[in-house]
């Protein structure tokens, strides 16, 4: 992620995580305890921080770009992303790749050096057994139906309950090569297969774990570039490099360390002191450290937005009205939400698909042509409240707004509070902040009314972000429905995938269907600022899709 993202690239979703930087204090583990000899070796740990636990490490779980990222860290599949984007090589030698003709059947051919962290040779049956595990609806991936079905044969069916997953189109003719058949041609298949789904698994390991898998170290077996060997519930978690990794000579990192940390003050004391190696700006943070010379500013194709949800338990009447929803839409300041919850060069934005992402396939013209359908208009959206009024009959009405607990979840509650209910006459906004896990759950139950999100997309495609909101898809928890939109979708995916130019025009035809119904309330297009260290190379560029960083490519020189 959602989280980036799409989770994922679930950028999804996600709204109050930031990366910043700390030390570990207080962690009793062993490893804190050394000796001089080793003190030298803690200088190439890299220490950042997050603002809460990870909400998952089972690959097949992930649904946010902090559990995407860190999967990342461990593990690794048939590609990787390299930073700025580039598809490279991971299990599978990418030069090699064979494509059939008619673009539905992948033949890849592994590395015979790749080891899982116990010494085991990864192998193409491990990715038929993370494939299918993904696939099997009584593991409950939530991510793995929206990723597979439709794409890769038999996966809808699997999940409907009405064929096995050993049906899913993929084998293993021998060890070191691995055969995907699709339904459709994909045409962003090379991104697409690096979301967390699509990783191996040691069925001998997982098996051996059961319900204790990925719920701690121990129940973790890496193939990737570092392993984890401690993890303190909402509190922090280490990870170190991993001398099985078949290119561990090109990983410069020793260790990851990482704690828990939600107050951006805190996070920022520590920065200055010298305990950190990068910290994420907040609010007035930003125009505080402008001139500092460890400033930077990152870009970003995250966008993020209001959610109403249309199934909501109480006020699901005045969600599903049109005019209610364009009211909420057009009735807050975007540049007033970026400046009081994040203080820095976020942009504010009328559209959903983000800018500087998709370009046109002949013109390079960027997606986004320039919407303002849903832009802040108070006259405008005051109107729409009046019909809304008159259409549902009522004067007055009170809505829960969900957000996290941390520091800027908490201003974002504020300020669309103070927003809506100012230009909104008998509104009224009720503030609900809880912890990010939690926000979650209650957003893929729909047991809320407003929401912010954040998404990032899985893969390099348009379809990564409108594929979200098409009627039952599994992460439309706004409970957005409309046929046309699905048509359009349906067709990009389908009978289009071959067609460049006619595809990526449904696609922007449909991104205006999802902005007429007012389905969202676009927000922001995210940029981050940071303070970084002179000493750390790597983490000056977020990847436009999937995980935000390649902990592999990092680098301390100090």
């Amino acid at each position: 992620m959602k989280q980036k993202s799409g989770l994922l690239l679930l950028i999804f979703t996600i709204l109050t995580f930031v990366l910043a930087a700390c030390s570990f204090e207080n962690d009793n583990s062993s490893d804190d305890k050394q000796s001089e000899e080793g003190s030298s070796e803690e200088e190439n740990v890299l220490r950042i921080a997050e603002t809460a636990d990870i909400p998952t490490m089972d690959p097949i779980m992930t649904e946010d770009n902090v559990s995407t990222l860190w999967i990342d860290t461990v593990y690794e599949g048939l590609y990787r992303q390299a930073p700025g984007g580039e598809i490279v090589s991971g299990i599978a030698k990418k030069e090699e790749t064979e494509v059939s003709d008619d673009g539905l059947t992948y033949t890849f051919h592994l590395r015979e050096d790749a080891k899982w962290a116990n010494g085991d040779p990864v192998t193409a049956q491990d990715f038929v057994y993370g494939w299918q595990r993904a696939v099997n609806p009584d593991n409950g991936s939530f991510y793995g139906n929206y990723l597979m079905s439709g794409k890769i044969k038999n996966a809808e069916q699997i999940f409907a309950g009405e064929l096995p997953p050993e049906d899913l189109g993929v084998s293993a003719p021998d060890d070191y090569t691995f055969v995907v058949e699709l339904e459709v041609p994909v045409p962003y298949f090379d991104s697409y297969v690096i979301n967390s789904n699509f990783l191996p698994a040691h069925k001998e390991f997982v098996e051996e774990q059961g319900d204790q898998f990925s719920l701690s170290p121990e129940g973790i077996l890496a193939n990737g570039p570092f392993k984890m060997t401690s993890w303190q519930a909402d509190s922090g978690w280490k990870l170190e490099k991993n001398e099985e990794y078949w290119d561990a000579e090109n990983v410069a990192l020793d260790g990851i360390s990482v704690k828990v940390i939600k107050q951006a003050d805190t996070r920022l004391s520590n920065y200055e002191v010298g305990e950190l190696d990068r910290v994420t700006l907040q609010g007035s943070q930003v125009s505080e450290n402008r001139t500092s010379p460890e400033y930077q500013v990152l870009s970003e194709t995250a966008v993020f937005y209001m959610k109403m949800n249309q199934e909501s338990l109480e006020k699901s009447e005045y969600m599903q009205n049109k005019n209610f929803r364009m009211a909420l839409a057009k009735g807050f300041d975007k540049q007033a939400y970026i400046d009081v919850a994040y203080g820095n060069d976020s942009t504010p934005i009328d559209f959903y698909v983000p800018t500087e992402f998709i370009q046109h396939p002949e013109t390079e013209e960027d997606f986004q042509t320039g919407s303002d359908l849903l832009s802040f208009d108070v006259e405008a959206a005051q109107e729409y409240w009046a019909a809304a009024k008159e259409e549902l009959g009522f004067e007055e009405v009170s809505l829960s707004f969900l957000s996290g607990d941390t520091d800027t979840a908490k201003s974002i509650s504020e300020v669309m509070k103070t927003e809506l209910e100012k230009n909104l006459e008998g509104l009224t906004i009720e503030t609900k902040n809880v912890p990010w896990a939690q926000q979650l759950d209650l957003m893929r139950e729909k047991n809320y009314e407003l929401a912010v999100s954040g998404w990032g997309p899985d893969y390099l495609d348009a379809v990564s972000f409108l594929d979200v909101f098409v009627t039952g898809g599994e992460n439309n928890d706004v409970g957005y429905s409309n046929e046309e939109y699905d048509s359009l979708i349906k067709s990009a995916k389908t009978d289009l995938a071959l067609d460049p130019v006619a595809r990526f025009e449904a696609l922007q035809d449909a991104e205006k269907i999802l902005l007429e119904d007012a389905a969202i309330a676009p927000i922001m297009q995210r940029k981050t600022s940071v303070l970084v260290k002179d000493y750390v190379e790597g983490l000056d560029v977020r990847n436009p899709f999937a995980n935000n960083y390649s902990f592999k490519y990092v680098e301390l020189n100090k």
